[in-house]
């Protein structure tokens, strides 16, 4: 257990490279391009006269295709050493004993227990590897269906591109639910004991568990992309709120990336309730293993944005006519969509992942405690928050996710603005490097070098703060002391993530909506850049859909001089419109490509540091710690 544990630590530790070295990489490019290039220099995104160009384009895939990869691997290989580490745990004679799982018979000197249930570990290797075939099957799986999405039902206009993917998530789910059932039937036992359930345990739980996981995750993408997408109205509100500035759009944002939390954590809740109620511990381990059962397919639908993102950068680069720029933006913004599908089945597996290693650290710890049977009691450790350290722990716990965020969108702006001093000093060196059809070529190197460099040093601070804080907390604090730092991390941590990355993917898709000229308001553009449409175009628009039409509609009407009636405009790139939606998009992009999916790496690092340092914990003090401020183990029992 000690290997498999190690395992799924060296999982999360390159998930800690590539979340948080790559997500300082990517989003100082970006935000440095944007920042010297769009914002005060008004060139164009991906405009080979802007020297962090190439920075940029090289960031889409360190941050996410390898950083995304990286961290679901670090899931699968720690929910899975969870589920292991929980099953091979036999359950105390204690607990058989007070739960009628055994029988006794005393004859004369001699007591001869027998088990009516067999433990899950005692079912043999097949049962024993059950959450590694979730994992081999799942393969196979996503692998057929994505035929669905190259032969079956294949993309033919833009507006399929999230539909196809959208109904390859939904098949695949559906899949892996109907061949979990022979699954189930073939490798488990009919009923079994796990250590910590006081019910016996039966195959269809374990596939109910299972079950959750994989509608828990499809239906989190769902919402997910619902918040993220211009084709719905909240990302077309933070478009519209751009009118009137770049503050309103970033308050407009904040407030959606706190909404979309809502309906996940209550998903991720109920996953947690189902299976912890009906297979406790290993039951939400198996839970994880379903939301990460379409991984596969979600990997793609995500990798989908980066290689969307990077065509457009090429076809800007190779001076391509603007009819492909602007078809490979429309596919950019439902990669952007993807992406944040993908960022927010990412979290949620995170979740699920944290809670299953918390209870594999539960689980060894409990194997520390005295043994001796006492007839009536539990050696199971019960978490009790009241405990003083517990409690306190739980405060810091929830505090980490704040300071790692500072810390990861410091290291950004720290980056970034290293990047806009060295665009700038390119252009002031070189005044013609800016003039359109130069010959003259920045120095792309000098930027790409200049990402590489910070985001090795900026990562370090909160990569120290996530491996030292369950370290230390267990060498001084004891087991107690753990285990509210991971539970304060936990539920902080996943709301936190949540909202700051569907808040980015939407501001970086209102941008995409400002861009493709779908903004039409009833103002103009201060410097004459918005283009008037007609009445008809307007009231098809989103405009209709707010608050303002009706009033706009009627003063359009009363006035029956043509030349006085209402005129509408559409608001596209370089206009003031745009300019405030690029301010929001590039606020969000050290959010959603950085600090919010880096907290993924937050939650499940402490976790499985703690399983991996418990035994050495428990040896400190019997488990109190360097500062005996908690219990002793062997009293954490319940009665």
């Amino acid at each position: 257990m000690e290997c498999i544990a190690v395992y799924g630590l060296g999982g999360s530790c390159i998930a800690l490279f590539g979340r948080v070295g790559g997500g300082i990489y990517t989003k100082a490019a970006d935000v440095g391009a944007d920042l010297a290039g769009k914002v005060v220099n008004d060139l164009p995104e991906d405009d080979p006269r802007n020297p962090a160009t190439i920075a940029d384009n090289v960031g889409d895939n360190v941050g996410d295709v390898a950083g995304m990869g990286s961290d679901l691997f670090g899931s699968f290989a720690e929910a899975t050493c969870a589920a292991l580490v929980i099953s091979t745990q036999y359950p105390t004679f204690d607990f058989l004993n007070s739960n009628g799982f055994i029988n006794c018979v005393c004859t004369g000197t001699a007591a001869k227990c027998t088990t009516v249930t067999p433990f899950l570990v005692e079912s043999g290797f097949p049962a024993l590897m059950f959450p590694l075939l979730i994992s081999a099957v799942s393969i196979f799986v996503c692998m057929v269906v994505s035929f669905l999405a190259t032969h079956v039902w294949p993309v033919r206009k833009q507006d399929d591109v999230e539909n196809v993917l959208k109904v390859q998530l939904g098949v695949t789910c559906i899949a892996m639910t109907l061949v979990m059932i022979p699954l189930c039937t073939e490798f488990l036992p009919k009923e079994f004991v796990i250590q910590g359930v006081t019910d016996v345990v039966t195959r269809w739980d374990a596939f109910l568990c299972v079950a959750c996981g994989l509608f828990g995750g499809c239906i989190i993408g769902f919402v997910t992309e619902y918040y993220t997408s211009h084709s719905y109205s909240p990302v077309r509100d933070v478009a519209y709120s751009c009118e009137t500035g770049a503050a309103t759009n970033i308050i407009y944002g904040l407030a959606l990336g706190y909404k979309s939390c809502i309906i996940p954590i209550v998903i991720i809740a109920a996953n947690v309730f189902v299976a912890f109620k009906y297979a406790g511990m290993w039951g939400v381990a198996l839970s994880a293993l379903g939301f990460l059962g379409t991984l596969s397919t979600c990997l793609s639908i995500d990798v989908y944005g980066p290689v969307c993102d990077n065509a457009g950068g090429l076809a800007e680069m190779s001076g391509f006519p603007e009819e492909v720029r602007d078809k490979t933006d429309a596919l950019d913004a439902a990669g952007n969509t993807t992406a944040a599908i993908g960022k927010g089945f990412a979290i949620g597996s995170a979740a699920l992942v944290s809670l299953a290693l918390f209870g594999g650290f539960q689980a060894r710890v409990s194997s520390h405690l005295d043994q001796t049977p006492t007839f009536g009691a539990s050696s199971t450790i019960v978490i009790d928050i009241l405990q003083p350290v517990t409690f306190a722990f739980l405060f810091i716990g929830a505090m980490l996710p704040y300071a790692f965020t500072a810390f990861t969108m410091k290291s950004v702006g720290v980056a970034a603005n290293e990047m806009v001093k060295e665009v700038a000093r390119q252009f002031k060196e070189q005044p013609g490097l800016i003039l359109e059809g130069t010959t003259l070529t920045p120095d792309y190197e000098r930027c790409i070098k200049i990402s590489t460099e910070s985001s090795l040093r900026e990562m370090i601070l909160p990569g120290l703060l996530v491996i030292l804080s369950p370290i230390l907390t267990g060498i001084f604090f004891g087991v107690e002391g753990v285990c509210g730092l991971l539970v304060g991390g936990l539920t902080s941590g996943v709301q936190l993530a949540i909202s700051q990355s569907n808040a980015g993917g939407a501001w970086d898709n209102a941008k995409k909506y400002v861009e493709c000229g779908n903004v039409i308001l009833a103002s103009p553009d201060p410097e004459g850049k918005a283009d008037t449409v007609d009445f008809l175009v307007a009231s098809e628009s989103h405009l209709a859909r707010t608050s303002d039409w009706k009033k706009l509609e009627a003063q359009y009407k009363e006035e029956s001089n043509v030349e006085e009636k209402i005129k509408f405009y559409r608001h596209g790139k370089k206009t003031e419109v745009h300019k405030s939606a690029v301010v929001g998009d590039t606020v969000g992009d050290p959010l959603k490509d950085t600090s919010g999916p880096a907290l993924n790496i937050l939650m499940k690092l402490m976790a499985i540091i703690s399983l991996v340092f418990a035994d050495f914990f428990c040896g400190i003090n019997n488990g109190q710690g360097v500062f005996k401020t908690s219990r002793e183990v062997t009293h954490m029992t319940s009665s």
